[in-house]
């Protein structure tokens, strides 16, 4: 049997000198960005996921993630050295296997390892000697070694001498263009010296700046203090909002003067809620984890059930509002929702608070369309299925004109403002969006939420 040794010298050695051949499981918002990036750092990299259509698109060139350069998938395609395949025997032929696969919240609001497990049974069904496996997935503490270990295992294979395992939090943030999956330090953290090595030579070859922690636990538990942290901000903000509109104050103006202090404050901007697969997810796995070990989160528990509740408080202030300017009620109004995606531009309706709101006002008796350059048609979506088909409106002076309001949910840079601004009968501003871009509105038509 091949040594511990042997097996780690001779992996620190292909991951040295850009000779490991390298696997992301799973191709979506995080898998794909870092299977490219770990090829553009000089690796053969294969992504895997289970999804053929999207392999397929991947394979063809295709730009499927629309804030990529047209280019960057067709020429990592091109060169021979990067592609995309279902076919999960490939693992064996792999060195490095990194697991980026979502981790949701079951009906109950609790933690769902659903994929983790099964991207884990994968892997172990064709693990090698030699191999380095990390977990990139949000987890509780202590799922690394206590969910995947065990999985991977039972392959007859020990965790720490016959391949190693550790986990790296991943830390994308779809459509930003300044921080990226290379620029963003990267932490590690293992259980044993030498899979720690060896995830801190790894990623040390594919991003600026590694992190290394003294285990999975405390890697695992970085990302839900980071995403726990920006929950509690996030509600303590729109929290603020709404006490300081019933004092006539504009919390954008206050957090924007609150920001020029060089020390103990970091600017949250309000809006209408948290969406995407981290940061309505992160903090319920500490929650849940907490309370397993006999603990409790009160502070992170209360913010999530404010973050929770703020698509239907902007739905009940669209609803006010209505009234109050323009007498319209509820069940006849009409209103234009601009922007359904989580966050700007980027095409992603996960946990998205803009179609939450936009169902409150339906179940409240309003008729609402929608408008999203991202979305031609409304996809398939976890959360709202029956939503599945409706078509964006186009943007013209007359369909604005033909809604009692329109409200702007996510704020989307690809939209006419201007032509917001001169159309609508009532504008209801959920991201300051007017008052960022200088566009006069007036005071009678426009109403900050």
């Amino acid at each position: 049997m091949t040594s511990t040794f042997s097996l780690f010298a001779d992996l620190k050695e292909r991951i040295a000198n850009g000779k490991a051949n390298v696997m992301t499981v799973g191709l979506g918002y995080v898998g794909l960005p870092l299977a490219l990036t770990i090829h553009e750092s000089g690796y053969n990299t294969l992504g895997f996921d289970i999804n053929q259509d999207r392999v397929a698109l991947i394979n063809d060139g295709q730009q499927v993630i629309s804030y990529f350069p047209p280019d960057r998938i067709s020429g990592a395609i091109s060169s021979g050295t990067f592609a995309a395949t279902s076919d999960s025997t490939k693992i064996r032929e792999m060195d490095v296997v990194v697991i980026c696969v979502p981790t949701p919240l079951s009906p109950e609001n609790e933690p769902d390892l659903t994929y983790v497990i099964k991207a884990a049974e994968t892997i172990g069904a064709h693990l090698r000697p030699g191999q380095l496996v990390v977990l990139e997935s949000t987890v509780w503490p202590g799922a690394t070694s206590t969910v995947v270990k065990p999985i991977l295992e039972k392959s007859g294979l020990r965790a720490g001498s016959d391949f190693f395992l550790g986990f790296s939090p991943e830390r994308e943030d779809p459509g930003n263009a300044v921080h990226n999956t290379r620029n963003i330090p990267k932490v590690v953290g293992a259980d044993e010296r030498a899979s720690r090595d060896l995830l801190e030579l790894f990623y040390g070859k594919i991003v600026d700046t590694t992190v290394p922690v003294s285990s999975s636990a405390v890697a695992e538990a970085v990302k839900l203090a980071e995403n726990s942290f920006r929950t509690v901000n996030i509600a303590l903000v729109n929290e603020m909002k709404v006490a300081f509109d019933a004092m006539g104050v504009d919390v954008w103006e206050v957090v924007d003067a609150a920001a020029t202090k060089p020390f103990g404050y970091m600017p949250f901007y309000p809006g209408p809620g948290i969406g995407g697969d981290c940061i309505p997810v992160s903090p319920a796995y500490l929650s849940w984890r907490a309370r397993d070990v006999g603990s409790r989160t009160p502070i992170i528990d209360l913010s999530r059930k404010n973050n929770e509740s703020a698509p239907d408080s902007i739905a009940a202030r669209i609803v006010a509002g209505l009234m109050a300017k323009n007498r319209v009620a509820v069940s006849n109004a009409k209103i234009l929702v601009l922007g359904v995606a989580y966050k700007k531009n980027v095409e992603d309706t996960r946990v998205s608070p803009a179609l939450a709101a936009l169902v409150r006002l339906e179940e409240m008796g309003a008729s609402c369309d929608y408008h999203d350059p991202y979305f031609p048609v409304m996809p398939l979506t976890r959360d709202y299925p029956d939503l599945a088909g409706r078509r964006s409106v186009d943007l013209t002076a007359d369909v604005l004109a033909g809604y009692d309001a329109v409200a702007v949910l996510t704020d989307h840079t690809d939209v006419d403002y201007a032509l917001v601004a001169r159309a609508s009968k009532l504008i209801f501003d959920s991201r300051n969006v007017f008052a960022a871009q200088g566009i006069g509105v007036s005071e009678n038509r426009l109403i900050k939420i």
